[in-house]
């Protein structure tokens, strides 16, 4: 099969051109049209379930709907944890499901679930989101204008600007914050509603039958339709204040004042009503008929609307946006799933700079731009891809001293980059950090197999004892090097095949890299038995002049001197061996662990929560005097922050405040930035508390997080306290804070049931006469069609409350007397947490601080040892975790695919030299890896981290493959009939130039990482580190080791073989 496919190539060169030439423009293609995002799409098996219920308190909220609704869904199936927010006016419940459920099904079921729950009437509709990566915004804009209107600005950014942006393809959703809201507020007057005899009910009924605008179809009119529309809405305030209301009810109110009187008064009225009756019965007909046409033309008596109640316009903010310091507005945008960010945020930037350009009065500021750190990503990236090539071809030319054979060699890295990316771009992969960094580390690895064979065609050619030539030597060479190219590319498939199967979110977000490394290096391994091949009869048709080295190079015959010396003192090479690989695990301790790179994101994201009480504008005041302190620091280039709504960390409106602080990229000592901030704004001493949302590029940051968890709030106080006080003891730590709530007093009326019968009253009754709160009502319209104005049913709220005036509030009984609170009830006065945190139904709070020190593991050992020292309640259970947790777990999943790619890689050697000695011998080479892996990160002062682990497991696949190289060499010459000490010499003179280049090739190809800034946080130095170092210890290693081994077990094996023949000849 490989003979044929060689020979095709080999006489079918035009069509292999032409193919040549498709496809590589088909990769291009895909390249200019793949989707571009930061990370891999990784799906999220959660489920946020917020429900809203007005007025409650987190224990009411807690007791009415968090805990019904918990207990509905934490036995459903694939239900791994919940977790819960019970906080003022709202419930919050996130369910994190395991991975590989159908989340469309869950939702479903959740939503069933609660539907099928009794819960309060006040209880507002629950909302249920699927948590996914595209539901955070992608790009974030300030408006602002010169005049300060922000009035005007609202009217044109809502009217002109947002219809435009919608407009985009691929735009899932425009939020508009900051905005002046224009209404009309209309509220009534109690005691003047009651002279005239009316109710709130009523006039609110009598406003919307008499505003009401409605079509009602068409009429005929001889021999025309034409429709009819009733117009009743008003189209100025003071219109409305001028309706005039039917007060009826003025009348009877009288006639109840009058039937209030008694004895005499009662009996004359009666005596009085009949007289009345006597005279009109003496009335005569033409009086009678006069009397009746007169009521008939009465008119009712009425009131206008502007009498009994106060209507007024009224702007005002539902949030409070600024920027720098001046009023804005803010815009930000969510593009749909399927949708290409990068070309999402350019229209959008594109329509913004275009709107800007009209309206010369207005500012317009971009404070986020996910689009900019993914083409940053590429075309570093790209950069480093090509200074790799670069090193990788000067590297080859060195050793071939031919520019030809250079060239078909350098062939293989753009055809294997781009026919992967064509088939990356069929299976819908992205183009993201994770499939750009593999094509970065794949450069070293795809010019391999093309190396091997061009190596063999050209030494073969320059040989003057060569019996074949032209065709038939080239395809006997590519024959000869296909088992060990692609013995050593299955290796290294079957190295990265286990990375794309772990499970889980490390999984999801490793799979696109072992998809791109895996299909590149097939690639690679069919252009180096097609392109190669006929590029090397098209270029060397005639043979190689001026190349006839009978004789091994300098390289070669030095290191035949010493594999010979070696082969003859085997106990000094593996004393020597074990003994530097003893060492340099023993130096692994001062290396240090950590997760991923942070990136060099320059931007701090300040979050504010108020004490108990704190009202919008204290808050705001709050903002300012950071805002300026802030702007006061010259590497600050812009502050934006905003008070009030809903935020990307509170599920319900209040009064939190969220700020962007951003950095000019050149900023010094960032590290400790957000430390030297929190502390600077501690010495305001604001009632609240600050803190630094670490939004880490990569979706990380390093940090100890210390889990609390009980029965009750109160249970763990104390311990949150010693925990948050051990904390901010350890130097290596910053920010710590806790998630425990504060507390707030809370007034309990406890009504007595006995009393409250005696006064006609209920407690419903006392709860509805204490009660401010209202649902927002919209009573009418008032404007012109299309451009009208609600009108917002308001109530007076009281603001200055008292333990003594909440006692002595007046309740009035059916029958008008008046009653005090306290004589009905008995107020116990305690305590209320602002918001109740609970997992898997206790009590639970974290408390969180961000690791300042390089190594985190050591930093989260010393936290934990300092906690286990902590005297705490039997009933309370406290656990360390954070980013230490995830080096523990992505560490265990890339540790099993490490050992499930050494056993594939064992079976195919064994598959591939049918026997399990060879294959033993070279997998001999993978220990001493280790040796330059842990001497190059504690010389570049780089920790082991997940991209550290990922270039171990580059590194199993190159070793191994230098190692078949060699071996195969010798097992080939072993069977020509030489004894295994010559095979072994022989195949040196003859391996180490291939394998030296392609070594070679691949530190070239990497170390542009080792210099300038993170291209991505995955494809980072310590990968360059890890992979160069090992690879420079075991390349040597491997040419001294292997063989050392593989003669001792042979010597074995024929030993063995010699008993075993004696024994039967016996």
């Amino acid at each position: 099969m490989v003979k044929k496919i060689i020979d095709f190539s080999l006489h079918n060169k035009l069509a292999l051109w032409l193919m040549t030439l498709l496809i590589a423009a088909a990769g291009i293609y895909s390249a200019m049209t793949m989707k571009e995002e930061m990370l891999p799409s990784i799906s999220s098996p959660v489920l946020t379930v917020t429900t809203p219920y007005p007025g409650a308190t987190p224990e009411a909220v807690l007791d009415n709907v968090t805990d019904p609704i918990e207990k509905k869904v934490k036995s459903m199936e694939g239900v791994d944890t919940v977790s819960s927010q019970s906080m003022q006016n709202a419930s919050a419940i996130t369910l994190q499901y395991d991975f590989g459920t159908d989340m469309d099904k869950a939702e479903k079921k959740v939503q069933e679930a609660i539907d099928s729950l009794d819960l309060p009437e006040e209880v507002q509709d629950t909302t249920i989101d699927q948590i996914s990566m595209y539901t955070f915004p992608i790009i974030s804009y300030s408006f602002s204008n010169d005049e300060n209107d922000i009035k005007g600005l609202t009217k044109k950014i809502k009217d002109d600007l947002i219809p435009q942006i919608e407009g985009v393809e691929g735009v899932s959703s425009v939020s508009f914050s900051g905005q002046q809201v224009e209404q009309v507020e209309l509220q009534f007057d109690e005691d003047k509603m009651k002279k005239k005899g009316l109710t709130e009910e009523s006039v609110l009924q009598f406003i919307k039958g008499a505003t009401a605008n409605a079509p009602l179809g068409l009429y005929t009119f001889g021999n025309d339709l034409k429709s009819i529309v009733v117009d009743g809405q008003f189209t100025s305030v003071d219109a409305l204040k001028s309706l005039k209301v039917p007060a009826t009810g003025a009348q009877d109110a009288q006639a109840g004042q009058g039937q209030a009187q008694q004895g005499a008064q009662a009996q004359g009225a009666q005596a009085q009503g009949a007289q009345g009756a006597d005279a009109q019965a003496q009335m005569s007909p033409e009086a009678q008929k006069a009397m009746a046409e007169q009521m008939k033309s009465a008119k009712i008596p009425t009131v206008k609307l502007g009498d009994i109640a106060t209507i007024k316009n009224v702007e005002s903010r539902e949030s409070i946006s600024k920027t720098n310091g001046k009023d804005s507005l803010s815009i930000q945008l969510v593009k749909s799933d399927n949708a290409n960010t990068v070309s999402v945020a350019n229209d959008v930037k594109k329509v913004v700079d275009d709107y800007v350009k009209e309206n010369k009065d207005i500012n317009a500021l971009l404070l986020m731009d996910q689009a900019k750190p993914i083409q940053d990503s590429v075309k570093t990236m790209v950069e480093k891809a090509v200074i790799g090539a670069i090193f990788a071809v000067i590297m080859i030319l060195i050793f071939l001293r031919n520019i030809r054979s250079t060239f078909i060699a350098v062939v293989s890295i753009p055809m294997s980059i781009l026919i992967a990316l064509l088939i990356l771009k069929q299976l819908g992969v992205t183009l993201n950090i994770m499939t750009l960094g593999a094509m970065t580390v794949a450069i070293g690895r795809v010019i391999d197999d093309s190396i091997v064979v061009i190596e063999n065609i050209f030494r073969r050619m320059s040989s003057k004892t060569e019996p074949l030539r032209g065709a038939a030597l080239i395809a006997d060479a590519t024959k000869e090097m296909f088992m060990p190219i692609m013995s050593s590319t299955m290796v290294t498939i079957a190295v990265f095949l286990p990375l794309g199967l772990v499970s889980g979110s490390i999984g999801e977000l490793f799979r696109p890299f072992a998809l791109t490394v895996v299909f590149a290096l097939l690639a690679s391994l069919l252009i180096a038995i097609t392109i190669v091949p006929m590029l090397g009869h098209i270029f060397f048709r005639n043979g190689i002049k001026g190349h006839h080295d009978e004789k091994p190079g300098r390289i070669a015959h030095f290191y035949r001197n010493i594999l010979e010396w070696a082969l003859n003192h085997k106990w000094i090479v593996g004393i020597l061996s074990t003994l530097l690989l003893i060492g340099s695990l023993m130096l692994t301790p001062l290396v240090g662990t950590s997760f991923i790179s942070t990136g060099e994101d320059k931007l701090l994201a300040l979050t504010y929560k108020p004490e108990p009480g704190e009202t919008e504008e204290e808050v705001v005041d709050h903002a300012d005097e950071i805002q300026k302190e802030l702007a006061k620091n010259k590497n600050v280039s812009n502050i934006q922050y905003s008070v009030g709504g809903k935020n990307p960390f509170s599920p319900v409106a209040s009064n939190d405040m969220a700020m962007m602080v951003e950095y000019d990229k050149d900023t010094p000592n960032w590290d400790s930035e957000a430390e030297k901030v929190l502390n600077k704004i501690a010495t305001f001493d604001h009632p609240g508390s600050w803190k630094n949302q670490d939004f880490a590029t990569g979706g990380t940051s390093n940090s100890v997080s210390v889990s609390v968890v009980g029965p009750t709030t109160e249970a763990i106080r104390e311990t949150v306290k010693d925990v948050e006080d051990v904390m901010k003891k350890q130097k290596t730590l910053s920010n710590v804070d806790s998630s425990l709530s504060k507390s707030y007093e809370e007034y309990t009326i406890k009504v007595d049931q006995n009393k409250l019968a005696e006064s006609g009253l209920t407690a419903g009754q006392v709860a509805l006469a204490l009660n401010q709160r209202s649902p927002e009502t919209v009573v009418t319209k008032v404007g012109k069609s299309g451009d009208s104005t609600d009108v917002i049913l308001t109530k007076d709220q009281d603001t200055k409350w008292t333990e003594s005036k909440l006692e002595n509030t007046k309740l009035t009984s059916p029958l008008g007397r008046e009653i005090k609170l306290s004589s009905v009830a008995e107020i116990e006065k305690g305590q209320s947490s602002d918001t109740i945190m609970r997992k898997d139904g206790d009590v639970s709070a974290t408390v969180d601080g961000k690791i300042k020190a390089d190594d985190v593991g050591k930093t989260t050992a010393d936290v934990s040892e300092a906690i286990s020292k902590i005297d705490k309640p039997d009933n309370v259970k406290i656990n360390v975790g954070g980013t230490s947790e995830d080096i523990g777990e992505s560490f265990s999943q890339l540790g099993l695919a490490m050992l499930a790619a050494i056993g594939i890689v064992y079976l195919i050697l064994v598959l591939t030299f049918k026997g399990g000695l060879a294959p033993l011998a070279i997998l001999f080479s993978l220990p001493f890896t280790i040796i330059g892996v842990i001497v190059g990160l504690l010389l570049s002062g780089e920790t082991l981290s997940v991209p550290s682990m990922i270039g171990v497991l580059m590194l199993i696949g190159i070793v191994v493959t230098n190692a078949i190289v060699l071996i195969d060499r010798v097992i080939h010459m072993e069977a020509s009939g030489l004894p295994t000490r010559e095979a072994l010499l022989e195949a040196a003179s003859t391996r180490v130039r291939p394998i030296l280049m392609t070594a070679l090739a691949t530190v070239g190809a990497l170390s542009p990482l080792l210099f300038g800034g993170d291209g991505s946080v995955l494809i980072s130095k310590s990968l360059g580190v890890t992979v160069i170092g090992g690879l420079v210890s075991s390349t040597v290693l491997t040419l001294i080791v292997v063989p050392v081994v593989y003669e001792l077990l042979m010597k074995l094996k024929n030993r063995r073989k010699k008993v075993t023949t004696e024994t039967v000849v016996r």
